[in-house]
């Protein structure tokens, strides 16, 4: 995960650098396109040079931590999405193959196929049986503790995407305030109400606005996808730790 995180970190780092030195060597023309001229481009041009183009129109100091927001939160959900997609296994076949195990060559068998399986399901089993010995009650004792270890494990780094679905949309209306405020100035400035003096403050206002609730939408479907996976993943635990108990049971009986 932190390789992961780090190298998508200073992707995003660098994206920035690159917008920021992009807004530095833009001619001032580019900034006085009229709204014609901006029209044209959504019709005309590609989508990126678009995204670019209101990325600088809507300010670099405000649309930058919205674009970090980003980043980082796709950096941290694709890092859950591989970690929950490997965590997954067909506990069947892993219950028929500790089941097996146990017969032919006991626990420490069972335990082999539990060390050579990838996922909390198998780390759950393993746990189990080393307590086996113990007596029944303290394996359920142990799965369940175990449990809610890797129930916390599949949940990490959820609230960092929680605190980024949060913050972005509050960053656009702080530059929303902050375009409206410089608005507001200008008008004052010139003693005059028109429209030249305050289209530059309200098209800021806007485009933060918007970029902050884009961010906000994107990662929160992907937060909602994490939570449903990672609800399936635990019901799978705990329905598979219940037939082990089962499986220990008939075993110990014997």
């Amino acid at each position: 995960m932190k390789k992961i995180f780090a190298i998508i970190s200073m992707v995003a780092l660098l994206s920035v650098t690159t917008v920021n030195v992009y807004a530095q060597e833009a001619p001032a023309a580019a900034t006085e396109q009229t709204v014609t001229d901006s029209s044209e481009g959504l019709d005309g041009e590609p989508m990126h040079q678009v995204l670019k183009q209101k990325f600088m129109e809507g300010g670099v100091m405000w649309m930058s931590p919205l674009l970090l927001c980003l980043i980082l939160g796709l950096a941290i959900i694709i890092e859950r999405v591989i970690y929950l997609n490997l965590a997954t296994v067909n506990t069947k076949k892993l219950l028929k193959k500790v089941e097996d195990a146990l017969a032919s060559g006991g626990i420490e068998a069972a335990k082999d196929v539990c060390r050579n399986t990838r996922g909390p399901v198998a780390s759950i089993f393993y746990q189990g049986l080393d307590r086996s010995g113990e007596g029944i009650e303290v394996v359920e004792k142990s799965v369940t503790a175990y449990g809610s270890v890797q129930a916390g494990q599949l949940e990490s780094g959820l609230s960092w995407v929680s605190l980024f679905i949060a913050l972005a949309p509050m960053l656009g209306f702080m530059g929303t305030v902050v375009g409206m405020i410089g608005a507001f100035d200008a008008i004052e400035a010139a003693g005059d109400i028109a429209p030249s003096l305050v289209a530059g403050g309200i098209k800021v206002a806007l485009l933060t606005t918007v970029g902050g609730l884009i961010v906000a939408v994107i990662l929160q479907l992907f937060y909602n996808y994490l939570v449903s996976k990672i609800d399936s993943i635990v019901i799978t635990m705990e329905d598979a730790s219940i037939s082990l108990i089962d499986v220990l049971t008939k075993y110990l009986k014997k």
